[in-house]
């Protein structure tokens, strides 16, 4: 779950997410909406992959960003847990 916090706590990342969030994107056209250089759009994705936040799958010579949703439902239901313990 650190990895988890550790993804979340970057801005960048966030607005990934967000991205994501709309349509699964290669990662051209993610680093396309940043001002930021390429590889520091992939050790962005690098960093969500780790935290399991994103997958990517190879279509040709692309690499498309899906969001995954499985990780932030195991933490929803462990933050609703935490508080239901008060």
């Amino acid at each position: 779950m650190n990895l988890l916090f550790k993804a979340l706590n970057d801005q960048t990342r966030r607005q990934i997410l967000e991205l994501l969030k709309e349509k699964d994107l290669p990662a051209g056209a993610i680093a396309d909406a940043f001002d930021i250089s390429k590889p520091s759009i992939s050790h962005h994705l690098d960093i969500l992959k780790q935290a399991n936040l994103v997958s990517s799958k190879k279509h040709g010579q692309f690499v498309v960003y899906s969001l995954n949703t499985t990780i932030l439902d195991e933490v929803f239901q462990w933050i609703i847990n935490l508080k239901n313990k008060e």
